[in-house]
């Protein structure tokens, strides 16, 4: 039974929850304080602080784990990602305070302090840039950190920017991407059990993820205007089109297609003549 080290607590465990039990992955632990519980009976789900999981599987005291690609980079440990499981996206950045008059990162003194809670990415950040500056570690709060002068400017995780806003900040560069992954330590594949373990929980997951976006659309459609039906909805390898008992000029027509346009693509069936329009949405996809 392999290990998995998940979030403990947040909007990172909430997503990570959601996702291991669409993909038939229900955790099954003892109590809402348990720090173990089961997933689906084929896994053993470890809770730990997200920042914590990234040495949980280096070290080995977990087969893999869910947690943020800002974390995994700025632990330096080396691990394998085996899928982006697209939550939780959001970028680390440079920002600075309004009153500063800094809109771009080459504006900024050498020498200035950087506050931030990501330190060996900062660093890094900064040496590939040729600038020097001092870095401030601190644990959290950073927004704080130029107004009381701790620092000139911080280096801290932003996703709609509103929390800068409101503190007075602003971006003036962008150090990192980031969203959830799921990672292992590169010697779980030296076992081919665990390798296989591996694969199918990967698959699992990305299924989910792939089906989210999509949309499963069946219509009895004029068999006259079946090309133009699929240039509308051209499905993963074209549509399915079945013959439809008593049909007559209709035939069925099956297709998946973009979640994301779907109102325009029942408009366009129905310009075509479309009827018993049917729209679900999808459990799993698997390419």
């Amino acid at each position: 039974m392999l290990r998995i080290a998940l979030p403990n607590k947040g909007r990172l465990a909430d997503d990570t929850r959601e996702l291991f039990t669409d993909a038939g992955l229900e955790i099954r632990a003892a109590g809402p304080r348990a720090l173990t519980a089961s997933l689906g009976g084929e896994f053993q789900a470890l809770f730990v602080r997200a920042r914590d999981i990234p040495e949980f599987v280096a070290d080995g005291a977990a087969d893999a784990g869910v947690t943020g690609f800002d974390l995994v980079c700025e632990s330096g440990r080396a691990l394998d990602q085996l899928a982006d499981l697209e939550s939780g996206r959001c970028r680390l950045a440079v920002a600075a305070a309004d009153e500063t008059g800094l809109t771009a990162i080459d504006d900024l003194a050498a020498g200035s302090r950087v506050a931030t809670v990501f330190p060996r990415l900062t660093r890094e950040f900064f040496a590939r840039r040729d600038q020097v500056v001092e870095v401030v570690p601190v644990s959290g709060a950073a927004e704080i950190a130029p107004h009381i002068g701790i620092a000139d400017v911080i280096v801290d995780l932003v996703s709609t920017g509103s929390t800068l806003r409101v503190n007075g900040l602003r971006e003036i560069a962008t150090v990192l991407e980031s969203s959830t992954r799921l990672i292992a330590a590169p010697d779980v594949r030296r076992d081919a059990a665990r390798a296989r373990a591996l694969d199918e929980l990967v698959a699992a997951l990305t299924s989910v993820i792939a089906a989210r976006s999509r949309r499963y659309v069946m219509a009895n459609v004029p068999r006259a205007q079946l090309d133009a039906v699929k240039r509308v909805v051209p499905g993963l390898n074209g549509p399915t089109v079945i013959d439809i008992l008593n049909g007559g000029e209709h035939v069925a027509v099956h297709a998946v297609v973009s979640a994301a346009t779907i109102y325009r693509t029942v408009a366009d069936l129905k310009s075509l003549g479309a009827e018993g329009i049917l729209v679900t949405r999808i459990e799993r996809l698997m390419a």
